[in-house]
């Protein structure tokens, strides 16, 4: 299905609903109308964005999975061609498919018993459970349970097959492990067994392989159509799949002078892309960009941009840039409210001496190495301190439970390159003599917006990965001031 139909199969389908929402498995459902959607067809690629006073959501479409009344379900693709799914619903006709929902988590529920039967056949099942524990942010999406054996114990916990976010059962499976832990003083539980489907599998693995041994142990399974699950060796997962893109030089063009005046516009920013081109936004929102000696500007479609035209590149800059702007007049725009990591992400470029003083002003990139950042809801950049150490800095505006692993899936993709020194062979960070040292990690998000249990998830993580949160005043649309450091 092309591009353009998939929108349209979209479009037509939330206007029929009566109250619409996105929904994704262990997630709380986005409600979505037309001031916080948007649908952008580029190079024949859909991607839906969405978003509220608490996240963003961005996914690209591939094509309808399948559509029941009150419901359509989009197949979605993934870093590394992975697929899923992503669920618009009508809240108001979703009260049957709760129940069916309820009753293949229940399902799924009686197979990871039997697998735990067969695999611990000398532990007894003292807990097994999928209702949701908000209080301590535990998911009715993935099964966990509690094996005993005398006073030694194992926290366990499964992905169903059809759970779009099966990467997130390893933060689940970690708080679930941490809540046992305390809540069970008497027993010695020694890690966390993990239940995963197969090929789907590897993103955890490669997670686990990070993770302090010393604080906890884990073991792995996965399993197949037929439920039959095998135990697998996390150090098969130890190969990479990520890939470093050649950093071209821009050179000064003839475009120059139909940009002059639209970058005289407080609020304009220019970005210099890895590909050699020029990426042009108003608070980390781009709305146009060169590309082999033109300009194709516009926030949904673009349309190239000719001495003819500027006019409209002109106009299109100068509207953004009123209505994205600190002191912007209706905060509630949907123009404000878009994007709120890029906003950040601008911040973050323009400040970066608040944020880290080590750091160098220049150059800083953006998602290096390609990365899928409209599927992670996050947005990394790579920067360098004064003695050539590099620094991922990971950048989220709104509380996201997963932030800590997600920020290890970059991080360890930037130590891959660089322990293979790809970096300086491919352009970045020209005349700069880069340690060989694993890269510090910064974590930076408003302060009242981490999520109570990143800090959980991070105490599991390997002490060789040096690791600092940084909390932002509430204020950092204006700019940044930072209010802790942890």
């Amino acid at each position: 299905m092309l591009a353009s139909d998939l929108r349209n199969t979209i479009e037509r389908f939330i206007a029929t609903c009566r109250e619409p929402a996105l929904c994704e498995p262990g997630e709380e459902s986005l409600a979505i109308a037309s001031n916080n959607l948007v649908l952008e067809t580029r190079n024949e690629i859909l991607t839906l964005q969405a978003w509220d006073d608490h996240r963003n959501l961005a996914r690209r479409v591939t094509a309808i999975e399948r559509q029941t009344r009150g419901k359509l379900v989009l197949r979605i693709e993934r870093f590394g061609k992975r697929t899923g799914t992503l669920s618009l619903i009508d809240l108001r006709a979703a009260k049957n498919q709760n129940v069916t929902l309820r009753s293949g988590r229940l399902e799924f529920r009686e197979l990871f018993r039997r697998f735990l039967r067969r695999q611990f056949p000398a532990s007894k099942i003292v807990e097994l459970t999928t209702e949701a524990d908000l209080e301590h942010s535990l998911s009715p999406a993935y099964p966990r349970a509690l094996l005993r054996q005398g006073s030694s114990a194992w926290a366990a916990i499964g992905a169903g097959p059809d759970a779009f976010h099966s990467d997130g059962v390893l933060t689940f499976g970690l708080i679930w492990l941490d809540y046992v832990r305390l809540r069970e003083p008497g027993l010695v539980v020694h890690g966390l067994i993990l239940y995963l489907p197969v090929d789907r599998e590897k993103t955890t693995c490669l997670r686990l392989l990070f993770l302090d041994p010393k604080v906890a142990q884990y073991q792995a399974f996965v399993y197949n159509e037929e439920g039959l699950e095998e135990g697998i060796d996390l150090r098969d997962y130890g190969n990479l799949d990520t890939r470093l893109e050649p950093c071209r030089r821009r050179l000064p063009s003839e475009l120059d002078g139909v940009l002059e005046p639209v970058l005289r516009i407080p609020g304009v920013e220019t970005i210099d892309r890895s590909d050699g081109e020029l990426s042009l936004r108003v608070y980390g929102l781009e709305f146009a960009r060169t590309n082999e000696g033109a300009i194709l500007a516009g926030l949904q479609s673009r349309r190239a941009i000719r001495s003819s035209n500027a006019h409209e590149l002109l106009q299109l800059a100068s509207e953004l840039a009123r209505l994205r702007s600190p002191d912007a007049p209706g905060r509630q725009h949907p123009l404000y409210l878009r994007n709120p990591e890029a906003w950040i992400e601008s911040q973050v470029r323009n400040q970066i001496e608040q944020v880290d003083a080590r750091l160098l002003a220049a150059p800083i990139y953006g998602q290096v190495p390609a990365f899928a950042a409209t599927d992670r809801g996050v947005l990394d950049l790579l920067a360098v301190d004064r003695h050539g150490r590099l620094t991922v800095l990971e950048l989220k505006a709104s509380e996201d439970i997963h932030l800590p692993l997600q920020a290890l899936d970059y991080w360890l993709r930037v130590k891959w390159h660089l322990e293979r020194r790809e970096f300086s062979a491919n352009g970045y960070f020209p005349g700069i003599e880069l340690r060989g040292d694993a890269p510090r990690l910064l974590l930076i998000s408003p302060a009242l917006d981490y999520h109570p249990s990143n800090e959980c998830v991070l105490r599991y993580l390997s002490p060789a990965i040096e690791i600092e949160r940084v909390g932002l005043s509430l204020e950092w649309h204006w700019g940044l001031k930072v209010m802790f450091r942890s």
